[in-house]
């Protein structure tokens, strides 16, 4: 299967969305995949998020996590995932948010100070935390991703329009058509 990042991989609207987003079917064990899997994912990842990240002129260019930093990497990747995801669906849980800033210390101890992708996702998850609307917070209703709703009036509903609105749209109209054809 070839892959690529593209914009939409980057439709979190924070850093720490986009880090968190590249588990694919994330609640799916049949068909999840961890783009960090594979090592040259990983190590294109920074590149791809200094041209299509929201938050790339906060944290311009920034170098791929080292082997040794892996680890922690990933498990802040986790933590973000499931202390945001919880606070979406239920506004937030003590012991999962003392895990993601346990995880992100331990990611900015560790980095050598260079500025790397796991350093700006680390800081990119404080801002989220420190967030002053934490309602812009949702999860897309089509395939789960966290994402940052900066629409006006806060409403929408996915991700992004032209992959999962649209996927979404085109399911309600055919099941409409079917209905109306008495299928």
């Amino acid at each position: 299967m070839t892959f690529s990042w593209t914009p939409h991989r980057f439709s979190g609207g924070a850093l720490a969305f986009d880090v968190a987003n590249s588990v694919v079917l994330r609640h799916d064990e049949a068909r999840r995949i961890d783009r960090f899997a594979i090592d040259a994912q990983l190590h294109a990842f920074p590149q791809a998020a200094a041209n299509f990240c929201a938050e790339r002129a906060i944290f311009g260019d920034v170098a791929p996590v080292p082997p040794d930093g892996r680890p922690a990497f990933i498990a802040l990747r986790e933590a973000t995932d499931c202390y945001f995801r919880d606070r979406v669906l239920f506004g937030g849980s003590d012991q999962l948010l003392a895990e993601l800033l346990d995880a992100a210390a331990v990611v900015l101890r560790g980095s050598s100070g260079a500025a790397g992708i796991d350093r700006a996702t680390a800081h990119s998850v404080l801002k989220l935390i420190a967030s002053p609307e934490p309602e812009r917070m949702k999860i897309c209703g089509n395939c789960g991703w966290l994402f940052l709703d900066r629409s006006k009036n806060r409403s929408r509903t996915w991700c992004d329009m032209a992959v999962c609105g649209n996927r979404a749209k085109a399911i309600k109209h055919y099941r409409r058509r079917k209905e109306e054809n008495g299928s």
